[in-house]
């Protein structure tokens, strides 16, 4: 008999725009390296940098570098100055990880995808003729962007610093390929994009604590934007044996990973590395799953519900109302489509406003460089954190303060996600929902929210908290949000 499973809704959002994401022989999209780990490793030392503003600095000179074949535009300068900071802080910190001296690229190549064939130039041995891309090239170690469509929806999308990121990525492969991380050409290409993207994430813990000329970088809305655009340049189809970059919550967990713990646990990323993160976790749908979505309603969610119990015991189980939300809990504000009521120790649900989160009524993933995932489980996983606040609870903890219970909440909400990908579990995660649950708690976190809704306002922290207790489990969590 088939049990029932969480599916996602795949829709190939850059193919269906006629967009084109895949590097140039080596790949595409994120850079950097080292910094000291601290006691709470996403705090940055320097700049107070929740707050400040994110995106270039004002004031500051352009760098003198040029591209060929570019147009001296805002995009142009944009890519030319990202490229600028990220060339002088590998120059320094490169020798610190890496073995040899840093090799700056040798140039930089700008097109335009709209230009007409007549126009377009010649990049790591290929047309730009509607190349909608930014890459590096092992051939002649250059890096190239498309300046007409793709950065600039990157900055219409999620501001400049995405653009940055993406550079960083490029600039990784760069690195990758001096350093040797590679190993010949029998290097998985899936760990090619990881290590890159977990080099981005050490150039951007760089910007963040101040020491970039031209750019800054906040780690709210500004870090917020970044990963969207990591989220949107995403496999969006796990089957698909080219799909290259990862999912949302492998190349996350890679960016977090660079920013956290610097270059070497970039250079440790390997195969292994990857199948021990991924051991037990879905990353292929089975047959017929593929466009398969769990219905949002009282018979499943209760499913769900007495999984939930025999996943995480509680002494005093709590009870589940699905009539909506009601408005009489004492001493709590009501949270939206899911609220926990300590008092009556009563998990209340607005069926109707779940069912449109996770997408039944509409689908709009047809958004080129979309960071959102519809789906059940981005629903289903608000559900799930209010039930791991009855956990609280039942463990005598805390239940208010967005960096305390908040974090927590999110922690606990992943431990419970990885015991729903276990083989007997009724209903059972499928490949995908771990996408749906990252692009929900980056774009409002309410599955990260204390039993007032209170929430931090850095996406990273929040999905930091949540990978926390997918990898590492419930003593994680509980030891990291005291």
């Amino acid at each position: 008999m088939r049990r029932n499973r969480f599916g996602l809704a795949v829709a190939a959002a850059l193919a269906s725009a006629g967009m084109l994401v895949s590097g140039c022989t080596a790949t595409t999209v994120a850079s950097d390296q080292a910094v000291p780990v601290l006691d709470d490793p996403w705090e940055v030392a320097g700049a107070a940098s929740s707050t400040s503003p994110s995106g270039p600095r004002p004031g500051v000179p352009d760098t003198d570098k040029q591209a060929d074949n570019g147009d001296s535009g805002p995009i142009d300068t944009l890519a030319l100055n990202a490229i600028a900071d990220i060339e002088e802080y590998w120059r320094t910190e490169y020798s610190q990880t890496f073995r040899g001296n840093f090799k700056p690229a040798s140039k930089y190549i700008s097109w335009s995808a709209t230009a007409p064939e007549s126009e377009s130039v010649k990049f790591c041995l290929s047309s730009t003729y509607q190349l909608v891309n930014a890459a590096y090239c092992p051939l002649d170690h250059t890096i190239g962007w498309d300046r007409s469509v793709l950065l600039p929806l990157l900055v219409d999308k999620y501001k400049e610093m995405s653009v940055v990121m993406v550079l960083a990525h490029e600039y990784g492969h760069a690195i990758q390929s001096q350093a040797d991380l590679l190993r010949g050409f029998t290097t998985d290409a899936l760990v090619k994009e990881q290590q890159a993207d977990c080099l981005a994430g050490v150039f951007l813990r760089h910007v963040a604590e101040g020491n970039a000329q031209h750019f800054t970088l906040n780690t709210t809305d500004g870090l917020n934007g970044v990963l969207g655009a990591a989220v949107a340049v995403r496999d969006r189809d796990p089957n698909d044996p080219h799909a290259v970059h990862g999912s949302a919550f492998e190349r996350v967990t890679a960016v977090q990973m660079g920013y956290t713990q610097g270059a070497k646990s970039c250079k440790d990323i390997d195969e292994d590395e990857i199948a021990q993160r991924r051991a037990g976790l879905p990353i292929t749908f089975e047959d017929g799953e593929r466009d398969e979505q769990l219905p949002v309603n009282e018979e499943n969610l209760s499913s769900l519900a007495e999984q939930l119990a025999k996943s995480m015991p509680v002494k005093n189980a709590p009870k589940f109302v699905y009539t909506g939300l009601t408005r009489d809990c004492a001493a709590i504000t009501t949270t939206e489509l899911v609220s926990y009521c300590p008092g009556s120790n009563t998990i209340d649900t607005d069926l109707p406003a779940m069912a449109e989160r996770a997408g039944e009524e509409t689908r709009s993933e047809e958004e080129p460089l979309s960071a959102i995932v519809t789906g059940d489980y981005d629903a289903a996983v608000v559900f799930v954190s209010r039930y791991a606040l009855a956990v609280q609870q039942d463990r005598e903890l805390p239940l208010t303060g967005a960096e305390t219970a908040g974090l927590r909440t999110a922690c606990l909400s992943g431990v419970l996600t990885t015991k729903l990908s276990e083989p007997g579990s009724d209903p059972r995660l499928s490949a995908g929902d771990l996408d749906e649950a990252v692009s929900g708690l980056l774009a409002d976190g309410l599955a990260a929210a204390d039993v007032n809704g209170k929430v931090v306002p850095s996406g990273y922290q929040r999905l930091e908290a949540f990978r926390t207790g997918v990898l590492e489990g419930e003593q994680a969590c509980l030891k990291k949000f005291e």
